[in-house]
């Protein structure tokens, strides 16, 4: 990765950096139910993606790295995890909205959208409060969390050297 980061894809030449974006190319690539069935769920799927990175993952990511440094039980790290929890109140707010008529984000079934979403969610899990507040979230995450892929990737993850 010329980022010097992972994950990363080469796909005949191509490189690409970004998870979220990766997905988006994978699901486009090979077809199948995660890709939009048209451009107008290809535009919506996009949307979203974009979404979750520029509102949620900032926040979110700041969440998982203070638990990850330890420093979620030092005042500072109460702090910033407090702070990231009320930046990201609003964003739980626009989700639960969207999902309170559909299962997933985009069309009638688990797309690209969903699996990038989720795994941006996924690092908001120790907010237990934002989730409580937000129960048609709360259930997506946990029907995207239920996918025998996810159970497969997190069993594997687990595996992995800290």
């Amino acid at each position: 990765n010329p980022m010097g980061l992972i994950p990363a894809i080469e796909d005949d030449g191509l490189v690409l950096t970004e998870s979220l974006a990766n997905n988006l190319y994978l699901a486009r690539k090979h077809g199948g139910p995660l890709a939009p069935a048209d451009i107008r769920e290809e535009g919506q799927i996009g949307n979203w993606t974009m979404w979750a990175a520029t509102e949620v993952e900032p926040h979110a990511v700041k969440i998982v790295l203070a638990h990850d440094n330890g420093i979620e039980e030092t005042p500072e790290g109460r702090a910033e995890i407090a702070a990231c929890a009320r930046s990201l109140e609003k964003a739980f707010a626009v989700l639960e909205t969207h999902l309170a008529e559909r299962d997933y984000v985009v069309g009638d079934r688990f797309t690209v959208a969903d699996l990038n979403l989720a795994e941006v969610f996924r690092y908001t899990m120790s907010q237990t409060d934002l989730f409580e507040r937000h129960p048609q979230v709360k259930a997506w995450l946990a029907r995207c969390q239920s996918r025998p892929a996810f159970k497969a990737m997190m069993e594997e993850r687990l595996k992995e050297p800290e």
